[in-house]
């Protein structure tokens, strides 16, 4: 999957994953869906967003969601 819009850099929001490089993490656009925020309430709030960055901050999130953490086996 090529989410171009996400962007992780230890420089900007300590890593976490960003829209754009801009200090807008994908984990703030999905706690503003989940609280009932429409997408044109965001994108008011939000205006230098675009559409495509709610789009893909959704896309990672589910893409974040199907992962699966499994442990280390020591030998």
């Amino acid at each position: 999957m090529e989410l171009t819009r996400i962007t992780l850099d230890p420089q900007v929001m300590g890593g976490k994953p960003c829209i754009r490089g801009l200090r807008i993490t994908v984990g703030m656009i999905l706690g503003l869906m989940a609280a009932g925020r429409t997408n044109g309430e965001i994108l008011s709030a939000y205006p230098y967003l675009e559409q495509a960055d709610l789009q893909a901050a959704l896309a990672y999130g589910a893409w974040r969601a199907e992962e699966r953490e499994l442990p280390l086996v020591r030998p």
